[in-house]
């Protein structure tokens, strides 16, 4: 249970930051109250899962599913927007609008490099997308077959795409929910390639293989009886992580909505092993991403170079359950920071560690402990701190007394944003969302920005993501046990720019 009294005078390990005479007010670049200062926001509309993450040639290209006429879902487009880093962003024009096939849903990009596809040359081999065509038309009546995949194709490194003029090219089977597709390069023992793309299908997932991105055929399927099924399964990803011993893992993220571990949107992932085709889970235990609320659809970016290696991975910072709600005025939804996906073992069992990238370290502005301040420095900052106990507790609140407090205690961590600002769009908004940890907690670090929390535990062993609407920026930190070492890093703006 999180205790109500709070203790403000310590012993010289803690803390107190008191409040300021004047209000501190949201002081977006744009003028906007909650537009965040460094996770990327599209200019203004409706936004959400990221879609057709692919590096070129320095850029790291962010595409994401978008209707600019409202800031309600609609008629899906690809928005773009490209990154040096992946933190500040500038907004392209929209790369592909629905079409006489259907809205443009989720999907990916890879660089077909050996142009298989034939639809590039060999010396300007094409970027090609796989997408999911959505027939609204279908949707409405009693079709089960009004959603298909589709590509289309750059040879200008992803700043324009052509729909490919024999789309789709895989029909749908039968199955009103067959969508999603993320689409890898994998090599046979013989040497040779292939494609193998990765399908959200009801509640399972198939798995279909492909010479040239245009011919598939049905490889096999998982999901049934295995893992969460409180909803449809959706954005799935397949990774390839090397275990801490070594060992080479598969790893299977799959959203899912509604059935999460905080009610609404989740997403889950498997371990295991993927053998000709299949995936083989070495267990059949329900793991997620991130137990907070609002990180959803999140894939990986394709086209890494070697040279670099990571895995980076970015989500869509909202939940479904609220998600058209939010009391943001010309646009909806954030992106997550982005991360670095691992693996690591406790106790014999591998689990999935979301790192901050290495990136987010350029943005900050000034480093203060908590003696150096009296207020918090803004609405965008990062907090760390040492954990010293089995248990912490501290929160941040602003002077109107809203807050988000943070605690671990009996083996939960907890993110209580029930008292964190605006909660009247939705009933089940303000609530404390809780996640096991059974092993020892020794860091804590969180990003703030004007309508989010990220919590890290372990740099990344356990997250939680989490939308807070507060009247005014909060001011003040307040540690009542279990940490030391405090440090606030203040953080630059990077707002999106157009070109």
């Amino acid at each position: 249970m999180i205790r109500k009294a709070y203790i403000f005078i310590f012993s010289s390990c803690i803390l107190l930051a008191c409040c300021q005479s004047d209000p501190i007010v949201f002081e977006s670049p744009t003028g906007e109250k909650y537009r965040s200062e460094y996770h990327f926001t599209p200019e203004k509309a409706w936004m959400n899962d990221p879609n057709g993450m692919v590096y070129i040639d320095g850029d790291y290209h962010l595409f994401y599913q978008y209707y600019p006429d409202s800031t309600v879902w609609g008629p899906m487009h690809w928005g773009h927007t490209t990154s040096k880093d992946m933190l500040t962003w500038e907004h392209k024009p929209i790369a592909l609008y629905p079409d006489s096939l259907g809205y443009i849903f989720s999907g990916s990009a890879v660089f077909d490099s050996n142009n298989s596809s034939g639809l590039g040359t060999e010396s300007n081999p094409p970027y090609v997308a796989i997408y999911t065509y959505h027939d609204p038309v279908g949707a409405k009546s009693n079709s089960t077959t009004f959603q298909t995949q589709g590509i289309a194709y750059s040879l200008d490194k992803g700043e324009s795409w052509t729909p490919f003029e024999n789309n789709p090219v895989l029909e749908n089977p039968g199955i009103r929910d067959f969508r999603d597709p993320k689409v890898m390069k994998m090599s046979r023992e013989d040497g040779s390639d292939y494609w193998v793309m990765t399908l959200a299908v009801k509640d399972e997932i198939h798995f279909y293989g492909s010479p040239n991105l245009i011919d598939w055929e049905k490889l096999s399927d998982f999901g049934k009886n295995i893992g969460a099924h409180g909803g449809v399964w959706e954005c799935p990803d397949l990774l390839q992580l090397t275990a801490p011993n070594g060992d080479e893992k598969w790893v299977l993220l799959v959203s899912l909505n509604p059935g999460g571990p905080q009610m609404g949107s989740a997403t889950q992932y498997f371990i295991g092993e993927f053998i000709d085709g299949e995936f083989v889970p070495d267990d059949e235990m329900i793991r997620w991403v991130d137990y907070g609320p609002d990180n959803y659809a999140g894939v990986t970016w394709s086209n890494i170079p070697d040279s670099d290696g990571r895995t980076l991975f970015i989500g869509w910072m909202s939940n479904w359950l609220y998600a058209q709600l939010v009391p943001t005025e010309t646009w909806r939804s954030a992106m997550t920071i982005p991360r670095e996906l691992t693996l690591f073992d406790v106790d014999g069992t591998l689990l999935l560690k979301s790192r901050p990238v290495e990136e987010l370290k350029s943005i900050r502005k000034k480093s203060f402990t908590i003696s150096d301040i009296s207020e918090l420095p803004g609405q965008a900052f990062e907090f760390n701190a040492e954990v010293e106990s089995d248990s912490f507790l501290f929160k941040i609140y602003n002077e109107a007394g809203e807050e988000i407090v943070f605690s671990k205690e009996n083996g939960l961590v907890t993110v209580d944003r029930s008292n964190a600002g605006r909660k009247d769009f939705h009933p089940d908004f303000a609530a404390s969302h809780s996640a096991p940890m059974s092993w020892e907690a020794n860091h804590v670090r969180v990003f703030v920005d004007a309508n989010s929390v990220e919590l890290f535990i372990n740099d990344g062993e356990l997250v939680m993501t989490s939308l807070v609407f507060p009247e005014n920026p909060y001011t003040n930190i307040s540690v009542e046990n279990g940490l030391d070492d405090l440090s606030i890093q203040s953080m630059k703006s990077v707002m999106n720019h157009s070109k």
